[in-house]
């Protein structure tokens, strides 16, 4: 095995191991030239992460066992250790294929019998808010997302802002609507600046309702090919007139207000998105916080079944960069004792909502009581409301599971360096 010398060790304290703040003044003038001399990436190439994967010792090949193996998973800016049963794998496949052969043997018949395939069945979901299982895959993915080949020294990144008039739900009465707009912008930038546009997009909403998207890319230099106006026109320009004929609002007053203020474009916002972490912070702050909360929530309008938002975020133009090693038993336990205390040093809290304890006892939650006094104690005891409570997140449970950091393969050095010194190559601890 071989590991660099060189790279740094871990810190499990979060106080001491916090680089010094750097972050940038976002009043500067949104001026790209001057920019460009402020903009430091630290985003880890594919490079990057083949060499930290292969730190780890190199197991034999699976050989049909059953039971879990483990594996880390490195990525740009997260690392994560699954436990998998290849054997249960292989069985969940092969019933999937059972399934889909027989799906697609009714399919045929109907199709036989009726000359048609069958209506879509209606959607009966109604989606509220932003569920706390889509922020968590969405950070995820925006961590192992691969930015090395946009993000770069050479160009500044920028949000982009595309909001909805006053009148919204003319133009937007639903979340497809809002889906069509975007597909329409894409295909007018690709006509415009002759490529396709890459980035990250998270749809939010406004205290009025409105829905709006923000995009984190980077903004094309120059000017566009536009037909209708001679010599094109610069980025700013081009996106308030492109997004206000896609929304098209029908009455003159809106569709003039929303030429005007319907876009906007942060090139200093775009200097704090400097490594894979802080892009995934970036869109999944306004969750932590209560104070923006209601910008992940559903308007009224939306929450019928069928007119739902869709999806939440997403990614053009990029691809996920994932490489994974298989660890012996051992070394799964030593790396995730390792990261669990790593996560907890950093203190991280969520806000839930906990029963009250009513003269300081505990109120039973389930009904798993037994004999007559834990009878009579659930009886006596009333449940009088909820509490809203900040708890320490968990991670790594049961030995799996994944953390965001700003430089996934330097931590899977680490990592690996660490093993090295208690684990011999035999896989017995020293």
């Amino acid at each position: 095995m071989t590991v660099s010398a060189a790279a740094p060790g871990l810190v499990i304290c979060a106080t001491t191991g916090r680089e010094g703040k750097t972050e940038v003044d976002i009043s500067v003038p949104s001026d790209p030239s001057w920019l460009l001399t402020r903009y430091a990436p630290r985003f880890p190439s594919s490079h990057d992460v083949d060499n930290a994967t292969r730190n780890f010792l190199t197991l034999e090949a699976w050989d049909g066992h059953e039971g879990p193996r483990a594996r880390v998973i490195v990525s740009p800016g997260a690392i994560a250790i699954t436990r998998m049963d290849l054997a249960r794998r292989e069985r969940a496949a092969e019933r999937a294929r059972v399934r889909a052969d027989h799906a697609a043997s009714e399919l045929a018949a109907y199709l036989l019998a009726h000359g048609r395939f069958p209506d879509e069945p209606e959607s009966r979901r109604v989606v509220e808010r932003w569920s706390r299982r889509s922020r968590a895959r969405m950070t995820r993915a925006l961590c192992e997302l691969d930015y090395s080949g946009l993000l770069t020294a050479a160009a500044v990144p920028g949000m982009v802002t595309l909001t909805y008039p006053g009148d919204w739900l003319t133009v937007a009465p639903d979340g497809a609507a809002v889906k069509r707009h975007l597909k329409a912008f894409l295909r007018r930038y690709r006509r415009a600046w002759g490529t396709a546009l890459v980035g990250v997009w998270k749809l939010e909403f406004q205290g009025r309702g409105a829905p709006h998207v923000h995009i984190l890319t980077v903004p094309p230099p120059g000017r566009s090919h536009n037909r209708a106006v001679a010599g094109g026109l610069p980025f700013r320009q081009w996106l308030s007139l492109t997004w206000a004929s896609i929304v098209a609002h029908p009455d003159a007053a809106e569709y003039t207000r929303h030429l005007s203020a319907g876009t906007n474009v942060d090139l200093a916002e775009g200097l704090r998105h400097r490594d894979p972490k802080r892009i995934a912070v970036y869109f999944t702050k306004h969750g932590a916080f209560a104070a923006k909360e209601y910008q992940n929530v559903v308007p009224a309008p939306w929450r019928e079944p069928g007119r739902g938002p869709g999806r939440f975020w997403g990614y053009w133009g990029l691809r996920r960069l994932t490489r994974g090693a298989e660890l012996g038993p051992e070394s799964a336990v030593w790396a995730s004792r390792l990261l669990r205390r790593y996560a907890r040093a950093h203190g991280t809290t969520r806000q839930i909502l906990a029963p009250r304890t009513p003269g300081g006892r505990v109120v039973p939650v389930g009904w798993d009581v037994r004999g007559l006094a834990g009878v009579q104690l659930l009886a006596g005891e009333r449940h009088t409301g909820t509490r809203r409570v900040r708890r320490r997140v968990q991670r790594m449970k049961h030995g799996a599971g994944w953390l965001s950091v700003n430089d996934g393969p330097a931590f899977a050095a680490a990592v690996a360096r660490f093993l090295s010194t208690i684990i011999d190559p035999e896989g017995a601890p020293l």
